[in-house]
């Protein structure tokens, strides 16, 4: 059974960083991206960075610029590092593993941005 573990939310100020980790384990053959999503209060989840099995990087214009999407091969894990964030940039992140025929969701780690 696949698993999919978010780490690294948590309170940063504007203009701060902050860095998610995403660990996938279990059945992790036929992976074709991984990504990140995120939701904040009241609004639909969206889409914000994925990753391709070649390591194409492909991001929403709300990140481009301020977040970058990376992979650790060898330890399925991905990461997300924050930079220059904002007030809009709070909400709960969410990890997704795109495998052929299924996706698997982590449970999310939220991600607060204030002063």
């Amino acid at each position: 059974q696949v698993q999919v573990v978010e780490s690294g939310g948590g309170l940063v100020r504007p203009g701060g960083s902050l860095r998610l980790s995403c660990a996938a384990s279990g059945i992790t053959l036929s992976i074709d991206s991984m990504g990140w999503h995120r939701q904040a209060p009241g609004k639909e989840r969206e889409w914000v960075a994925t990753i391709t099995g070649l390591n194409s990087t492909h991001y929403a214009d709300s990140a481009k610029g301020r977040f970058t999407i990376s992979k650790d091969s060898s330890k399925m894990t991905i990461y997300l590092q924050m930079d220059n964030v904002t007030a809009d940039d709070t909400a709960v992140y969410y990890c997704v593993l795109h495998r052929i025929g299924a996706d698997d969701w982590g449970q999310g780690t939220q991600v607060t941005v204030s002063s």
